[in-house]
Order: structure tokens, then C-alpha cells, then sequence
């Protein structure tokens, strides 16, 4: 729709909510009461038969947004949308009255009125109400958009959701999903004897995480401060201090790129347990993310993105294994994990996969082996993990806070969960060992100092807590809008976010 044209519908939607108020109606009350929602009376009313009805002269007072219209003459019918539901409603002139009528002539698309009347079925069956008494509450002075296709109008989504709700059912249930899918974790952390707790948000450390921050001020103190990349360090204190088994359902902030896996502002469930190593994370993992989808889908099955996903079983591989599995035909014979036990062995496979790489990764000469493996199995091995898998024993360079293995210290006791080709969650068995904490930062620090800006700080005080002793633990974080986007068959970590960021709208 052109400007032009816009700004002459709302004029002329202007001067129908004048003519509303000659009619002695308020344009916006401050209350309307009700008796039933849309839904309630869809719910409780939906098998009646026409002569129970009739019979029972059910009235109802209902408020809603009015989605359709058709006018009849002396009568007419419309549907009002509430909590998700379309109800219709049936105005006759001669049961409302003359002015009640005017004001349905004068209504458009996405008005909000209540509707006081009784239930009965129309000729084709559909529950109805039949009204004797309408209130206005609220003009739509903006048309509601027609029809949504498009690339371009999957911008208009985003950035108006009030209006992406309105008009598309399945938004709806999406975000229905998501709070079912949150409730059931906090259900089942709550029964595995976890405390919910509340971590910083403004951080005088960026901490938890190896990922860039977003930096903000505090005025009165004088201070810079970052906003949280993760809670991890305010947790594990917590840990510390006696708390044995807590979790957070925390908003994190990254300084990084947007794409369909990544947004600045996310949601992750965080929890930690002492006396547990990340074999007991795995664990639990299994246990919880079965009861979730069976809370969110009543199944434990889900369509994702034309994969058919079960939460029924959960394979596990290390890194190693994951690659040699996984290793592409085009880059020649497939690596044996045992092709791997020499650290710099990784380069020559590295060349080995550049060869027939659309994307060839680079490295500096002073990458750590390790951490050119785990961009090596990014590249070859993610996209495949379409089933929930468990990928085991990371490499050291690029896992600051997690426990070395006992029988090889170049890797750590650490899983990340991938579903839908996704990294779902990410775990260690915790490092407790302040001495060898402080090198890990102290090793981070150098690799800042050579303009790494996602490079973990040294934090002093993490460090004096762990001095206090640490019993051992487990620890976990689960993205909550990348689970979502599973059990909603979500092709955007857009689609599952109420707000996401954008780029400021251009000017007309």
C-alpha cells in the first residue's frame, strides 16, 4: 500500500471515530467487564447442539479485535479475535437498537468492541453470538494489512509483532510454545532439588564465556560495565557458598553477528550441580529434554525443518569420532581418530579438507592445535547432527573453565548437545582448581593482548572464591531460543524471539 493511500484511509477512519463519539460513545474507556473470554466459550460451548441453546439461553459478555465483516442490510455478522480465537457475532438493528447499529456500520478491520448477547448456531452450525448490546473500546486507525508473502513483509514481522500476532495464528502458538517450554524446565529443575537464583546483569567483568561484550556506563559510580555474556561466574560463586544445585533463566548479550542461529540478545538456562561431573550432566540432559517436549508437543517427536527429530535416544561422540564419521567424500580418505593423537596432525587434515572446501579455513601460524580442531569439526561435522547427539572432549585452547581429562590434559571433560544441526547446549565438569584457573586466564590474557576480543578476562575475584574451595561440579547452558526453534519447526531464531534486534527502519 502507498503512502498516499494509507494516509487516506486513516483519514477517513479518523472521521468514522468522530462520528463514533457524535454517537455518545466513549473512544477509549478504561475498562470493559467481561463474563468469558473467546476461547472459554469456544471451549465450553463448542458441542452444544442448537437446541440446548436455545434451551439454555446462555448470555455472555465478550470482548475482541474484529477481524471480519458482513454487512446484511438491517443485520450483519463479524468475527472477533481474542486469546487466540475467532468467535462471530450476529447484530440484528432491531435487537441492539438504532445507535448500536450505527456503530456497526461504522466499524473497521481491527477495531476492538465488546458484545453483550446470548449464544445460538447459525444455519451452517458455527457458535454465535447473537447481540443485543454493543460497546466500543478502541479504533484500529491503521488498516490491518491484507495478506502477508514475501521476503520483504518478513521484516514487517519482526519489527511489528503486535501486528504479525494479530494476523497470524501460528505466531501465536509459536510463542505459546515457548512459555509452556520454559515452564516444564523450571518443573523439572524444581523437582531435581535446584534453586532458582538471579545473577548480575551489568558485570564489572565480562566472564562465563568466550564471546565479545556489549559495554555500558554507570554515572553515579563513575564505572564501565559490561552486560553479562553469560551468568557461569556469578553461578559457580553461588556453588561456592553452599548453594549445591541452582539455575537461571537469564537474558545474555553478545557483541557478535546476527544470522538465523544468532541474535545479540538471547535466552539460556544455566544450572549447576556440586558433587557432579558432565557424564551426570548428560544425564540429566536426557532426562529433561524428553519431559520438555512432551510437555510442549505432548510427543516426543518433532518436524524440524523436513527432519523427523526424536528425543528418544541420544547418541554420543567424541570430537575425534564426530569428524572421522562425518569426514566429506571430496576431501579424499576419511581420518582415524587415531590419525589425530599426534596435536599438529590436525593441519595436514585441515589441508586435506581446503583442497575441495567451498569455504577453506585459515589460520595463523601461532593457532593452537586445539583450537584448529574445533574449527575443523565445525566446518565438516555440525550441519550433520540432525538427531540429538552428544559431542564429547574438547580441546583445552578453547575451553577455559572446563576440567582436563585425566588421561589426555590436551582435552577437557566437555559436551556440547546438537539437535537440527545446531548446538543446543553447551557443559563441563567445572574447573575448581584456582591455581590452574588462573593460568587458563592468564593464557586467555595473551591471546587478548593479540586482539582476540573474545578472549576470556582474568576475573581476581572468581579466582579468591575458588581459593575458598570449590566442591567438585557440573554445569550446563541450554539455548532456550535455539531449543524453541526445534520444537516449533522454526527456520529463524527470529521467529522465536517476541523483539529481535534490528536495523533502524529507513525513512519513507
Amino acid at each position: 500500500m502507498h503512502a498516499d493511500e494509507q494516509d487516506a484511509l486513516i483519514l477517513q477512519r479518523r472521521k468514522k471515530l468522530s462520528a463514533i463519539a457524535d454517537l455518545g460513545f466513549e473512544l477509549y474507556p478504561r475498562k470493559f467487564e467481561f463474563t468469558h473470554t473467546a476461547p472459554e466459550i469456544l471451549q465450553k460451548y463448542s458441542r452444544s447442539a442448537p437446541e440446548e441453546l436455545e434451551a439454555e439461553k446462555v448470555r455472555v459478555r465478550v470482548a475482541g479485535r474484529v477481524m471480519t465483516i458482513r454487512p446484511h442490510g438491517k443485520a450483519g455478522f463479524a468475527h472477533l479475535a481474542s486469546g487466540g480465537a475467532r468467535l462471530q457475532i450476529y447484530v440484528r438493528r432491531d435487537a441492539v437498537g438504532e445507535r448500536d447499529f450505527e456503530l456497526f456500520k461504522l466499524l473497521d478491520l481491527g477495531d476492538i468492541i465488546g458484545v453483550e448477547g446470548y449464544l445460538f448456531r447459525t444455519r451452517t452450525g458455527e457458535l454465535t453470538v447473537h447481540a443485543d448490546r454493543l460497546s466500543f473500546l478502541a479504533k484500529s486507525l491503521i488498516p490491518l494489512p491484507e495478506k502477508w508473502h514475501g521476503l520483504s513483509d518478513v521484516e514487517i514481522r519482526y519489527r511489528q509483532r503486535y501486528l504479525d500476532l494479530m494476523v497470524n495464528d501460528g505466531v501465536r502458538r509459536v510463542f505459546e510454545r515457548r512459555s509452556r517450554l520454559i515452564r516444564a524446565i523450571r518443573e523439572f529443575l524444581d523437582g531435581e532439588g535446584y534453586l532458582e537464583v538471579e545473577t548480575p546483569m551489568m558485570q564489572p567483568l565480562p566472564g562465563g564465556a568466550m564471546a565479545r561484550p556489549f559495554v555500558t556506563h554507570h554515572n553515579a559510580l563513575d564505572l564501565s560495565l559490561y552486560l553479562r555474556v553469560a551468568p557461569e561466574l556469578y553461578l559457580k560463586r553461588l556453588i561456592v557458598g553452599g548453594l549445591d544445585r541452582v539455575y537461571e533463566i537469564n537474558r545474555n548479550f553478545r557483541n557478535e553477528g546476527i544470522s538465523t542461529q544468532h541474535n545479540p540478545e538471547f535466552t539460556m538456562l544455566e544450572f549447576y550441580q556440586a558433587y557432579a561431573d558432565y557424564r551426570d550432566m548428560m544425564a540429566l540432559t536426557e532426562r529433561l529434554l524428553p519431559r520438555v517436549a512432551q510437555a510442549v508437543l505432548g510427543d516426543l517427536e518433532c518436524e524440524f525443518q523436513g527432519h523427523r527429530i526424536s528425543f528418544r535416544s541420544f547418541e554420543r561422540l567424541t570430537m575425534k569420532e564426530a569428524i572421522a564419521r562425518h569426514w566429506p567424500p571430496a576431501a579424499g580418505p576419511a581420518p582415524k581418530v587415531e590419525d589425530f593423537a599426534e596435536p599438529r596432525a590436525v593441519f595436514r587434515w585441515i589441508e586435506a579438507y581446503n583442497r575441495s572446501a567451498e569455504k577453506p579455513l585459515a589460520f595463523g601460524d601461532d593457532t593452537a592445535p586445539g583450537a584448529a580442531l574445533a574449527e575443523l569439526f565445525e566446518a565438516v561435522v555440525e550441519e550433520h547432527l540432525i538427531q540429538p547427539t552428544f559431542i564429547l572432549d574438547f580441546p583445552l585452547e578453547v575451553s577455559p573453565l572446563a576440567k582436563q581429562k585425566s588421561d589426555d590434559p590436551n582435552f577437557v571433560e566437555r559436551f556440547e548437545l546438537y539437535i537440527g544441526g545446531m548446538e543446543i547446549a553447551n557443559a563441563f565438569s567445572e574447573l575448581n582448581d584456582p591455581c590452574e584457573q588462573k593460568d587458563r586466564f592468564e593464557y586467555q590474557q595473551l591471546l587478548r593482548e593479540k586482539g582476540d576480543l573474545t578472549a576470556h578476562a582474568i576475573d581476581e575475584d572468581y579466582i579468591r572464591a575458588l581459593s575458598y574451595g570449590m566442591p567438585p561440579a557440573g554445569g550446563e547452558g541450554i539455548g532456550i531460543d535455539r531449543l524453541t526453534m526445534v520444537l516449533t519447526d522454526s527456520r529463524s531464531i527470529r521467529d522465536v524471539i517476541l523483539f529481535p534486534l534490528l536495523r533502524p527502519e529507513k525513512s519513507s
